[in-house]
């Protein structure tokens, strides 16, 4: 009976550390994104502005196309 009791203890331990793990890193993620979000149109125009740049329409979606490439 210790054997089969001690089996289902650590499964249990396991299920409860998978599920904790689980949220404690979706509530990390949360917080990261809410802290650092993604770079937007609104801010690569700004960076291109203060490098000296005119941003234009094509320009910015290219930009966008390539960092969103690149992150995959």
């Amino acid at each position: 009976m210790s054997t089969a009791l001690w089996i289902i203890l650590v499964l249990v331990a396991l299920i409860l550390g998978l599920v904790g793990g689980f949220f404690m890193a979706r509530k990390y993620m949360e917080k990261y994104l809410k802290d650092n979000p993604p770079i937007n149109k609104d801010q690569l125009r700004a960076m291109m502005l203060q490098m000296g740049q005119k941003p234009s329409t094509k320009k910015l979606n290219q930009m966008m196309n390539s960092m969103k490439a690149h992150a995959k």
